[in-house]
Parts: structure tokens; sequence; C-alpha cells
């Protein structure tokens, strides 16, 4: 995927995520920086010096990949201490220094073991080490938990974050998953076909996507073709569709009177009668999903809307849904 126009500024220790589905140039962007891909357009400085122009070795940068890249032949302590090795780091430093990473890694009973007697997670975490111990000054990840089952990602991520937050590594994290961005990065670099959507931290981007593809990206599963009417008062602005009404106090760069989309969050639109939006409607189906249950449900107005909801209800139930102002988003229609 070609990349266009991304500029992006990367203060030392922060923790920046690439995020967006497949296709949309975020390994494009990380293989770009590591000097896997050549530039067409453009440089990429490290502090004052211009690195675009240098082979990947001498980038001061660690990799991890998302297929871990071990040496099956090596033990831990020796693909660790490979890098080192290559760099003609003295005997006794190479020692040193992997016996540090092998500790901070939590692997210190596997030093001797091979690839093949180690879990995915004790295999990332390998993966890690040798990326750290080489002492770059950016750590470039990508992917590098989608291999791994739902388990194993949680507990990495705790690791991830564990040692950005001990060693103060400048990261560059490439994921598809919301979920790991969210809880690792100190800012979303959100892609989409090759172009930067939107910067921000990660509650920014969760709570105030700039555009339709951001908030339909980021979760917001109700996205409602409606009509703003002219002349909202008080910060307020009324939506019309096939009957259904709603107000909403945030209107997006480009939308105006005439047709828009409206963006709403499942666990936004709340199983109660409140002050705000109130919808009534009937449910199509239930799934549970341990701690809460995702809803189907369908609007007088035949619309169907998503709800995630604690409260256990019943098919052909009906019920009656709330949703605050604040937190009906409007985008321009043509913004898809």
């Amino acid at each position: 995927m070609a990349l266009s126009n991304l500029s992006l500024t990367i203060g030392n220790g922060e923790f920046v995520a690439l995020l967006g589905p497949s296709g949309c140039g975020k390994s494009t962007a990380l293989n770009c920086l590591a000097g896997l891909l050549p530039l067409t357009d453009g440089s990429i400085f490290l502090d004052d010096r211009r690195i675009d122009t240098l082979p990947p070795e001498r980038r001061d940068f660690g990799m991890v990949f998302q297929n871990y890249a071990l040496f099956p032949h090596l033990t831990v302590r020796q693909n660790i201490g490979f890098g080192l090795k290559i760099k003609k780091v003295a005997k006794a430093e190479i020692e040193r220094r992997v016996s540090a990473a092998i500790n901070l890694v939590q692997l210190s009973l596997h030093a001797d073991k091979h690839p093949s007697q180690l879990s995915g997670g004790q295999q990332q975490r390998v993966a890690i080490a040798r990326a750290i111990v080489i002492e770059p000054q950016v750590v470039l990840m990508d992917e590098p938990l989608s291999n791994l089952d739902a388990k194993l990602r949680h507990e990495m991520r705790s690791e991830i974050k564990r040692l950005h937050r001990e060693l103060g590594l400048t990261t560059v994290y490439v994921t598809h998953d919301q979920e790991e961005a969210l809880s690792l990065a100190d800012r979303l670099v959100v892609l989409h076909d090759g172009k930067v959507q939107q910067i921000g931290t990660p509650e920014d981007v969760y709570m105030n996507p700039t555009n339709s593809f951001v908030a339909d990206f980021m979760g917001y599963r109700n996205m409602i073709s409606m009509d703003l009417v002219a002349g909202g008062s008080a910060g307020k602005y009324s939506l019309r569709a096939s009957g259904l009404e709603l107000t909403a106090s945030n209107l997006f760069s480009g939308a105006a009177a005439g047709k828009v989309r409206v963006a709403i969050r499942p666990e936004d639109l709340l199983v109660e009668n409140a002050l705000g939006n109130n919808i009534s409607c009937t449910v199509k189906s239930v799934e549970y999903q341990g701690k809460d249950f995702a809803v189907e449900v369908s609007t007088e107005q035949g619309i169907t809307l998503h709800i995630r909801t604690p409260k256990k209800l019943e098919v052909g139930q009906s019920t009656n849904l709330t949703v605050p102002s604040e937190r009906v988003l409007v985008y321009p229609d043509s913004d898809k």
C-alpha cells in the first residue's frame, strides 16, 4: 500500500501505534522506517540525522516481527545475543547485556532452551529481548501479538507495557486491534488507504473520531443515514430519518443541513428511560458475551441498531433506549 503525505513527529520515549485495517499502509510505514522498503519521496530523521539513506543495520532500530523470526538452532541466550555478536561487541559485554535482557523478560529458567521448546508467548519475549538488548534508539513492532491466543495476547500486552515503562523506549507499534492500541499507546495514528485519518490520544480517538471511517473502525457500529434539520438551537442539532428523531451536540466539519451520517457506539445506547434521545424498539437477537450482552434491535421505523448492555433482554421484547445528545456524532454524508 502506497503512503500519501504521512508526516509524523515522535517524541523521545513515546509509544505510538499505527492502527488500521489490513492493507491500510501501516506495515508499509514501519518497513520504510526500518529500511526494508525504500522511499520514493520524503525523508526520515532520527533527531537531527537523516537516516532514510542508511541501510537497516545503521539506523539504530530494534525490530520485533509478527512471526518472531527466531533461529531454531540457537538457544534463547544465543538468539538474544545474535545482534550484539554481529556488531562485534566484546564477549563479556554480550554476556552482561544478554543476562540483563533475559531477566527483564523473565526467561531465566528458559535461557538454554531452543525456540521449539517454548510457548508462543515465551518466543515473543525472546524476540522482544533480542530487539532491546542492542539498546536501540527506537523499537519497531509489527503486529507482534497477532499469532497468540486471547489469553497470551492480554499477558503480552501487560509485558510490553511494563517493559516500555521501565526502559522508556521510543516505540512504534503496528496493529489492527483497536483494544491493543488503546491499551498500549500514548498516541494513535489511524490509517486508511495509505492516508492518515486521525492522530490523537487513545481517549480522543475513541471518544471523538474525526470522520465516519474512524468512527466505524473504532466501534461506532451504528451508522445511520439521517437528515440534519437546519435551525438547531443552544448547541443542539435535530436529526430525522423515517420518523426517527434525534438530537445531537457533536457536529463534525463538513456536516450541514441535508443528508448526514450519524454514528452511535453500542454501549452509548442505554436500556432505560432517561433524559436524552428516547428510541422505542423491539429485540431481534441476543448474544451472551460474558460480562454483558450484544443485542440487535429494530426501531419502530425499521432501523436496525446494535447495543451492549448488562441487562438480560429477550427476543421479541419491547424496550426503550436512551442515548445522550453528546454521544450522537454527526458526519458529512460524503464522508465515507
